[in-house]
């Protein structure tokens, strides 16, 4: 499983690393709302949220469902700006800007990622004009809970309130931590965005590549990048109506996560991590094959894809791979036996979630175990 990024006949100096304030801004969000995906960052996050004033720390409460399980293309709307040449700003605010510079349609679809998109679309009708689209994304949106519900609804009724509620929390996020943070960050992206463009104009896009991730790969006709994750999506960099080009983003605070933009009529964008912390723990010989075993299966790999964002349920698991809901309740148990999934119920709906540190650990607790 791959997304894939058409690049044939793309000049070389339409490939380019830039950084992103608002889009390291999202990942910021997103380690406050969940710091079990960011091992390394526990202490930033502890000593952050502990400086909140009560009031934004109440509405960054509120609003964590938004960031804590998705990386929407909100905060990446340089892509989504056919006549902007896939350039980022050079402020928070100018990206602010950009961000409202987006037409409804294409802010409505990408800040309904938050609440109810599992998967880029292949296009279609819009929530905002089409009757059936909009009763699917609220149903969609209901068994997230009733905030991704109430929120879903007034993105769909108001859009322009639903942008400048954002817009005043992006703002005030920034008056309260994020403005401190990027100056000690930006520094570090931008030097390694140089590095790359340099290693880009010295050795070729392939090295290139292999530096900002290993999981990055192009074919030797250098016509597709192949970017190795659990999702299988396309998208191409030479799109006429959007402006050939591809954009790479250095972030500070991403890891692990490497993201890429492939929305239908955006450019492309990976978004990428800049090191990585240590992890700890080694667990038990018995209780590290037990979990391995269970992850090889290749449709359980693909469920913890989804349990690893938010807490989903047997249906909505079954209805997003195409399968019967006792097979999925077949592979949950195998992963709930090797502790890596917790289960928990809301209402008449019972969630199944990822244990994203048990999961994180694997890998060193694989290395200490064969050192042992």
């Amino acid at each position: 499983m791959s997304a894939s990024i058409d690049i044939a006949g793309l000049p070389p100096e339409r490939i380019v690393f830039d950084i992103s304030p608002l889009a390291e801004l999202g990942v910021a969000l997103h380690a406050l709302a969940e710091p079990g995906h960011h091992p390394g960052l526990h202490g930033w996050a502890t000593v952050t949220s502990a400086a909140l004033k009560p009031d934004l720390a109440d509405r960054l409460h509120e609003a964590d469902f938004l960031w804590r399980s998705t990386f929407s293309d909100v905060f990446m709307p340089f892509a989504g700006l056919p006549a902007g040449g896939g350039r980022t700003g050079a402020t928070l605010a100018e990206e602010l800007d950009q961000l409202d510079r987006l037409d409804d349609e294409r802010f409505v679809s990408a800040a309904l990622e938050f609440t109810c998109a599992m998967t880029y679309g292949p296009g279609g009708p819009s929530a905002l004009g089409d009757p059936s689209r909009r009763e699917r994304v609220l149903e969609l949106a209901a068994t997230r809970g009733p905030r991704q519900l109430d929120f879903t609804r007034q993105l769909l009724d108001d859009p322009a309130s639903v942008r400048a509620w954002l817009r005043r929390l992006f703002e005030d996020c920034d008056e309260a931590f994020f403005a401190d943070t990027w100056r000690r960050v930006a520094p570090q992206l931008a030097a390694d965005a140089r590095h790359k463009t340099d290693l880009l104009r010295r050795k070729g896009l392939a090295e290139a590549l292999h530096a900002v991730s290993p999981a990055l790969t192009v074919d030797e006709a250098r016509t597709r990048i192949s970017v190795d994750k659990l999702v299988e999506g396309r998208t191409t960099a030479v799109d006429p109506a959007v402006g050939a080009g591809l954009t790479l983003i250095p972030s500070s605070l991403g890891w692990p996560h490497l993201m890429v933009v492939y929305a239908p009529g955006w450019r492309p964008v990976i978004h990428y991590p800049v090191g990585s912390p240590e992890l700890p723990g080694p667990a038990p010989v018995e209780l590290l094959k037990l979990r391995m075993e269970a992850l090889a299966h290749p449709m359980r790999m693909r469920l913890c894809r989804n349990l690893a964002r938010a807490p989903h349920t047997t249906g909505e698991l079954a209805d997003a791979y195409g399968i019967t809901a006792p097979e999925v309740s077949r592979h949950l148990g195998v992963l709930k036996k090797a502790g890596l999934i917790s289960t928990r119920r809301r209402g008449r709906y019972v969630l199944h979630q990822l244990d994203v540190a048990a999961v994180a650990r694997l890998g060193s607790d694989f290395l200490e175990t064969v050192l042992r």
